[in-house]
């Protein structure tokens, strides 16, 4: 009269270990999703040996706890997902890491006698290492646990054009090794571990379960891997972006200054060959490969040189310019090309149009964990319009850019503010968080 109720309550712990395990899979893929190192050598699309052992070594050591749990508390068989774990390896690794992996989980299972669990894992770890040879990387990663699912598509494909279906070999595989371990636990108790429940419904849903925890882990790493490539796009749209503003920067500075050469080259030769120097060497930076970021070091003497062929141009007494410069600024990364469009506006915009020219001040200084630079002019203004009415506008294609390039590479960390008066000048206010 026991006998039964014993059973029953087998088939019951049965149960909510398969229950178990699907959280315990998600809960260790999500885990492991927290590390970069990891995500690191898992997406990577050609691995060195060492970092498939990095790999490898991500997933082994909580699993094998995971075995060594299972074979010291009573009932907590959930714990153990070496058998999914070592087909993901095969899957992602190939079969000499997952025949190596299996190995090492079935040390302590060999310790606690279970002797069949180190030449069944390293069979199971080489066969699916050679399934993953044969199935292609996307369609393992979209190697789905909703299984009806899987089985309502293939029919669907395969009454209109039948065909083999990898993902449905693979989860049929995955069932078969499943029922392998079955079989060659039944037939030897206590010497391989496996659900043995005595209802042939719940026997059904433990050959299930394999290829689902197989399927959830994948899906939870599958969804960073869709995130990182989403990220990956765009960092590259916007490095696209910025350098299609640096191509609409760059011929708008080089028209202008070709033109003051040409105007010196046959009234003063010799300095037309002075500006002509000072262009090569704005050249020079142009070309070079250009960061994100230099520091305003840099960016200053980038300046000096335009400065300089400026003030061949307009004379030393029709251009002044003033530096304001704290020294702590000196070495804080900024945009590459930041202060030049805005230098050539207030030339352009505010001190040619007046008779005696004027006078240009630029400024930095830290403020709240951000630098501030300004640069201000004693021109005409912008437009004659009022100071409010210019607030946070750019005037002139320079102006634009680096207001756009401020949007790309800060949003809206950064402030870009204009602030005008006609008769009094125009005053060009930028302000970057120095954490970027």
């Amino acid at each position: 009269m026991e006998g039964p109720p014993a059973m029953e309550m087998s088939d019951k712990l049965i149960l909510i270990t398969l229950l178990v395990k699907l959280g315990v899979a998600a809960a260790v893929a999500s885990a492991l999703t927290r590390s970069r190192s990891f995500a690191r050598v898992l997406f990577i699309e050609h691995r060195s040996r060492r970092d498939s052992l990095i790999l490898l070594a991500f997933i082994l050591v909580p699993l094998t706890l995971g075995v060594l749990v299972r074979n010291s508390v009573p009932n907590f068989l959930a714990a153990d997902i070496s058998f999914e774990a070592i087909i993901l390896i095969g899957l992602l690794l190939g079969p000499g890491y997952a025949a190596l992996g299996g190995i090492i989980f079935a040390l302590p299972a060999v310790y606690h006698h279970e002797y069949f669990a180190l030449p069944f894992n390293a069979a199971l770890g080489a066969a699916a290492g050679l399934v993953g040879m044969f199935v292609e990387p996307e369609e393992i990663w979209s190697f789905t646990p909703f299984i009806d699912l899987s089985l309502y598509r293939w029919v669907r494909r395969n009454l209109a054009k039948p065909r083999i279906d990898r993902q449905i070999f693979l989860l049929f595989l995955i069932v078969l090794m499943e029922a392998a371990r079955d079989w060659i636990a039944y037939l030897h108790p206590n010497r391989l571990f496996a659900l043995e429940p005595e209802q042939l419904w719940i026997r059904a849903l433990v050959l299930v379960s394999a290829p689902m925890v197989v399927g959830i882990m994948l899906k939870v790493w599958n969804t960073l891997r869709l995130e990182l490539k989403l990220d990956e796009q765009r960092r590259l749209f916007l490095e696209a972006r910025l350098d299609a503003l640096r191509r609409q920067i760059n011929p708008h500075f080089l028209f202008n200054t070709l033109n003051s050469i040409a105007s010196l080259v046959r009234v003063q030769p010799e300095l037309a060959r002075e500006m002509t120097v000072k262009l090569a060497n704005i050249l020079r930076a142009l070309l070079r490969d250009h960061d994100t970021s230099v520091t305003l070091r840099d960016e200053l003497a980038f300046t000096d040189d335009y400065l300089a062929i400026e003030v061949v141009r307009f004379g030393t007494e029709k251009l002044k310019v003033v530096k304001e410069i704290e020294p702590e600024t000196l070495d804080v990364q900024v945009p590459g090309i930041l202060l030049q469009p805005l230098i050539e506006n207030c030339i352009k915009h505010g001190l040619e149009p007046r008779i005696h020219g004027g006078q240009i001040i630029i400024r930095s200084r830290m403020q709240s964990g951000s630098i501030v630079i300004e640069v201000e002019d004693d021109g005409v203004g912008i437009g004659g319009r009022p100071a409010k009415d210019v607030r946070n506008t750019g005037n002139g294609i320079g102006m634009k850019n680096v207001r756009e390039r401020l949007e790309v590479l800060y949003g809206s960390n950064a402030r870009f503010t204009v602030v005008s008066s006609p008769g009094r000048g125009t005053l060009v206010s930028i302000e970057i968080p120095t954490s970027n």
